[in-house]
């Protein structure tokens, strides 16, 4: 019997099971699938903080969430429809984010008594009434991978492993996704062990079959393709894949090379790796022996006339400090990406907070302005990347770039840009054969870039403070001259920043504004409250310093000014310095997980009833 094809505007999927159940992997396939029918989507991978937690426990829960829909979406989803339980940990530890009767599909030969006892628990949560209200769908998918390889001559440890790809088939079946691409990944993935990708590919097709010839669900599902997405070329890109390509890019845009120095860190290790395989674009990489030797070894890749580049994220920001301000001392420009995660210290490593912003503005010693920039969305990550190398070069000085471990893992489709329409970066080297020195400066303040071994271009530049010559210089007015126009140079950077343009009603008294990885969620909440009647205005700011100009302006409009942020208000407090007249608003959330719109509507509701 051919069953009923529903259609839905959009669905949010989460798969869940031990780290070591390959639901990364899963979810990444089912995003690549949908990407390849034309859907929007937000994904948001969930890891284990710990490097290998005991497998079955609550610790060890690995999720991934998948938001795909016929119109533009901005949010890996608040409540999943369906979630994919693979173990009773995951199951205990997610359901109560499944939208009220929405779907378990739970795998029950993962429920025995030991396994119950991993995850603390002391009755099945399948049968002692504790999913009242959910739709469970059960099925022991590790009997049904056995029964289907026991021809296999992979070990029973093998072939249980092939259990993901059962339920990526159960799953394309179910939401109308095509088979093809996740085969042609594993012929490749595979390629000199076929007979795993043969082993994936059977239990890939026997979910299928089993979703289609067994009565496990009242119908299919299919989500059109996406309506609002403009005319082009997409493709579903990785936030640290998209920093990767950008850093490529914008080095090629200003015709450099780039040289990236960095230490292995989650969650930016991902960036050196992208970037390590890119050496037909003439990118060098190094890994070095520690986050210092990483910045130093980029920032004298700038100094031989290379965009100079290193990663990190928040730890490692804390061990580059010193060799920050000697990039800024010697104005070479550099490009350091911070991929922000929960901290302090070590913190929670896999998950996200956007904790940085006081530390990358303020976190030298001495006067040291370093401009700021902060990326939105995986896609936004390409153009913050390729405007944090514009502004390096152009500027002789050195950018960060902020991302977090929202961003950093999260995909979404992105647009392919037309390289040639790209605009050229420019860069201020001095050529062979006219007077050169190092801190002689134009108009901006610019000094011109030199590199070594070129005749007549001999110059010195160093962590010592210098005089216009490039000479080691003691005199107090010239320290306090050089400070200055540091200062000046990089509050200069204003000239070419744009006025960010709030979004909505015009009329409105309540501004949200946004920095980073929340983007999506306040969008998409103020967006449906504005649709709903509220009245609400949203201004995301992307240059966190120096401060566009025209802002004093936009903030004077409004009764009341919130800011939702993953920390405990640090952009509150760099806005109320910067413009004492006007009260700034916290809204605060610091649990290793981002907003959700629903959170936020909340919220903002609460304050519509207060005006």
């Amino acid at each position: 019997m051919t069953k009923e094809v529903i259609r839905q505007e959009d669905v949010v999927i989460r798969f869940a099971g031990d780290s070591g159940d390959g639901m990364q992997i899963t979810g990444g396939q089912f995003s690549d699938s949908t990407a390849k029918v034309g859907n929007d989507l937000a994904t948001f991978p969930d890891y284990p903080s710990e490097i290998r937690a005991p497998a079955g426990t609550r610790a060890g829960v690995s999720g991934f969430q998948i938001h795909f829909s016929a119109s533009d979406i901005y949010t890996p989803g608040d409540a999943p429809d369906v979630l994919v339980a693979m173990n009773p940990a995951a199951l205990i530890v997610n359901y109560k984010d499944l939208k009220q009767g929405g779907t378990i599909i739970a795998n029950t030969g993962s429920f025995t008594e030991r396994d119950l006892a991993k995850a603390k628990l002391d009755s099945n949560p399948l049968e002692d009434g504790t999913l009242d209200g959910y739709r469970v769908v059960p099925v022991d998918i590790n009997q049904r991978v056995l029964e289907i390889l026991k021809d296999s001559e992979l070990s029973k440890k093998a072939i249980l492993r092939c259990k993901n790809f059962y339920t990526l088939g159960m799953m394309y079946w179910l939401y109308s996704r095509p088979l093809e691409s996740t085969i042609t990944w594993l012929d490749s993935k595979f390629a000199s062990k076929p007979e795993i990708a043969d082993a994936n590919k059977k239990a890939l097709q026997a979910g299928f079959n089993l979703a289609e010839t067994l009565e496990l669900f009242q119908g299919r599902f299919r989500v059109d393709a996406c309506r609002d997405l403009e005319p082009g070329t997409y493709r579903n890109i990785i936030g640290n894949e998209a920093i990767a390509v950008g850093l490529a890019t914008g080095a090629e845009l200003a015709g450099l090379k780039p040289l990236l120095g960095s230490y292995p860190i989650t969650p930016a290790t991902d960036i050196l790796q992208y970037l390590s395989a890119m050496k037909n674009f003439d990118v060098v990489t190094l890994q070095m022996e520690d986050e210092i030797a990483g910045i130093c070894s980029a920032i004298g890749g700038s100094y031989a006339g290379r965009l100079g580049i290193t990663t990190t994220s928040g730890p490692g920001m804390a061990l580059k400090t010193e060799a920050l301000g000697l990039a800024v001392i010697t104005e070479l420009p550099l490009v350091i990406v911070n991929v922000q995660r929960a901290g302090p210290s070590t913190g929670l490593p896999t998950k996200v907070e956007q904790s940085d912003l006081l530390q990358s503005i303020f976190g030298r010693n001495g006067e040291a302005p370093i401009p700021v920039i902060a990326c939105a969305t995986p896609g936004d990550a390409f153009e913050c990347t390729v405007e944090a190398c514009r502004i390096a070069v152009e500027f002789m000085t050195p950018v960060i770039l902020l991302s977090d471990n929202y961003i950093a893992n999260g995909t979404e489709p992105w647009k392919l840009p037309i390289i040639e329409d790209l605009p050229k970066i420019n860069t201020y080297i001095a050529k062979e054969g006219e007077e050169y020195l190092p801190y002689k400066r134009d108009e901006r303040l610019v000094r011109k870039w030199a590199a070594p071994g070129v005749k007549g271009l001999e110059h010195r530049i160093g962590g010592l403070e210098k005089d216009e010559r490039g000479g080691v210089s003691h005199d107090p007015e010239n320290h306090e001259l050089m400070s200055h126009l540091r200062e000046d140079k990089i509050m200069g950077i204003r000239e070419t920043i744009p006025t960010p343009q709030p979004t909505g009603d015009e009329n409105s008294k309540l501004l949200i504004i946004s920095w980073g990885s929340p983007y999506g969620a306040i969008r998409s909440a103020t967006e449906q409250m504005n649709l709903e009647g509220s009245n609400i205005t949203h201004l995301h700011l992307r240059h966190l310093w120096p401060m566009p100009h025209g802002l004093q302006e936009i903030f004077e409009k409004y009764d009341r000014i919130v800011i939702p942020e993953m920390n405990l208000g640090q952009l509150r407090k760099v806005l109320t310095m910067c413009y004492p007249s006007i009260k700034f608003e916290s809204y605060t959330k610091i649990q290793g997980k981002p907003f959700t719109a629903y959170q936020l509507k909340a919220r903002f509701a609460e304050i519509l009833e207060e005006m």
